[in-house]
């Protein structure tokens, strides 16, 4: 009998549009003949099904069933490609969990952690890991220029805590330029982290739980065009991919092992991504992203691709691996 697959996108962030092509990508690669796939879109203003049509089926959210043809269908599992709230930082994971309904990420104290960047480099950097020299600031505290860039230095990056997508980032060449920039993250939250620029070859690393086993897969090398790897590099093809990586034998190993222990130190399943760049031979950890994108173009299916994995294997097997 196939099983009810609901395909949660869109969200409460300024991610809701990326998060919603990642759907659909989801949605129109799943094997029909396996799966009854339900396209269901969370904003904050309605939890609704869609059909082909884009009719709106609404959700009960006392069960996360809803009403087709006058009969209440219920689903077993959720396909999680919502990016930031409230999917990547656990929040309706926490739902699930409470009516016992399963889903294809992490467990929601995993994801909440792991999309707090500074809880997350509290966490890695206690266990050895390398990472920028950071400062953190809550809205409302004192700004003090002068401190901050004696502990970061110049260039830095201002970055909001909570977001993903690389919205509200900004990097600060001047004194003079901070400010605005500390502006620009607490649009996005209320807490912010101040680092410092890394400069070397940087790469993404996609770590996922493929066939019962944790499976690194081929490495990225980003190469922006702009400034740093920004939402226009990201989204807008401002800069290049190259899968496999252009690095060395020895860095290969060196961030194969640090993101599959960063990812087991965090207990992580599902899927993640995480960045790093390279100073001589040692990756220094950016961030890790627990629903990354998943269109044709993104970067993870882009590897799991490298790798001899379809998109479709990609996702059933997120699916399979769940429902077990």
């Amino acid at each position: 009998m196939k099983k009810n697959i609901a395909i949660i996108m869109g969200g409460y962030s300024s991610e809701v549009n990326i998060s919603i092509k990642s759907g659909n990508v989801v949605y129109n690669h799943l094997d029909s003949h396996k799966y009854n796939s339900f396209r269901v879109l969370i904003l904050k203003e309605k939890w609704v099904v869609l059909d082909a049509e884009e009719n709106e089926y609404l959700i009960d959210k006392n069960d996360f069933s809803f009403i087709l043809n006058n009969k209440r269908m219920v689903f077993d599992c959720v396909f999680n490609a919502i990016h930031g709230a409230p999917g990547e930082n656990g929040q309706i994971l926490a739902y699930f969990n409470l009516i016992n309904l399963k889903h294809t990420s992490a467990p929601f104290y995993q994801m909440a952690l792991t999309f707090n960047k500074r809880d997350t480099l509290s966490a890695v950097k206690a266990y050895g890991i390398k990472a920028a020299t950071s400062i953190y600031l809550n809205k409302g505290d004192e700004i003090n220029l002068d401190k901050i860039i004696d502990k970061v230095g110049l260039p830095c990056f201002i970055k909001p805590n909570n977001a993903g997508s690389s919205y509200g980032i900004s990097k600060a060449h001047t004194k003079e330029a901070i400010l605005p920039a500390i502006e620009v993250a607490y649009k996005e939250d209320s807490e912010i982290l101040i680092e410092s620029f890394l400069d070397g070859t940087e790469v993404s690393v996609g770590v996922i739980q493929y066939k019962g086993e944790t499976k690194v897969l081929p490495i990225t090398e980003i190469v922006s065009e702009n400034d740093f790897f920004d939402y226009e590099a990201k989204y807008e093809g401002k800069s290049k991919e190259i899968t496999p990586a252009r690095i060395t034998k020895t860095q290969q190993e060196k961030v194969e092992k640090v993101a599959k222990k960063v990812y087991n130190i965090l207990n992580m399943s599902g899927f993640s991504r995480s960045e790093y760049i390279f100073i001589k031979d040692e990756p220094y950890f950016l961030e890790i992203n627990t629903v990354p994108g998943l269109t044709e173009k993104s970067i993870l299916p882009q590897q799991a691709q490298e790798a001899g994995i379809t998109l479709s294997q990609l996702f059933e097997n997120a699916i399979e691996t769940a429902l077990k």
